[in-house]
C-alpha cells in the first residue's frame, strides 16, 4: 500500500513562486516513479512533471518555469514552481508508479494552487 500527502498549495501573484511537497509511505523506493497532475476546473487531469531515476520530463507548458526533485531518504518529492501565470491555477496531485503515457494507481488528495492578482 501507498499514501500520498501533498502539500504547500495557496493563493499567490502571477510571477510569483510555490513549493509543492508530496510525502509518501507505504512501499515507495527510490526507483518508484513519482509524478506532478494537475486538473483545472472543467478540464482534464494532465501530467505536469515525472521524475524516475535520473529520467525527468515536464509538459511543455511549464519547461523552464517547474522543477521536480526527490528525496528518497524523506520519501518526498517537490515541485517548485516559479514565475507562475493564472493559467497554472489548478489542484495539483501527487502520483505514483506510472509511466510516462499513463498515471499509476496511487494518487493524492491533491493540493489547491492559485494564481491571481
Amino acid at each position: 500500500q501507498v499514501q500520498l500527502v501533498e502539500s504547500g498549495g495557496d493563493l499567490v501573484q502571477p510571477g510569483g513562486s510555490l513549493r509543492l511537497s508530496c510525502a509518501a509511505s507505504g512501499t515507495i523506493f527510490s526507483i518508484t516513479p513519482m509524478a506532478w497532475y494537475r486538473q483545472a476546473p472543467g478540464k482534464q487531469r494532465d501530467m505536469v512533471a515525472r521524475i524516475y531515476g535520473s529520467s525527468i520530463n515536464y509538459a511543455e507548458s511549464v519547461k523552464g518555469r517547474f522543477t521536480i526533485s526527490r528525496d528518497n531518504a524523506k520519501k518526498t518529492v517537490y515541485l517548485q514552481m516559479n514565475s507562475l501565470k493564472p493559467e497554472d491555477t489548478a489542484v495539483y496531485y501527487c502520483n505514483a508508479g506510472g509511466d510516462i503515457a499513463t498515471p499509476g494507481s496511487y494518487w493524492g488528495q491533491g493540493t489547491q494552487v492559485t494564481v491571481s492578482s
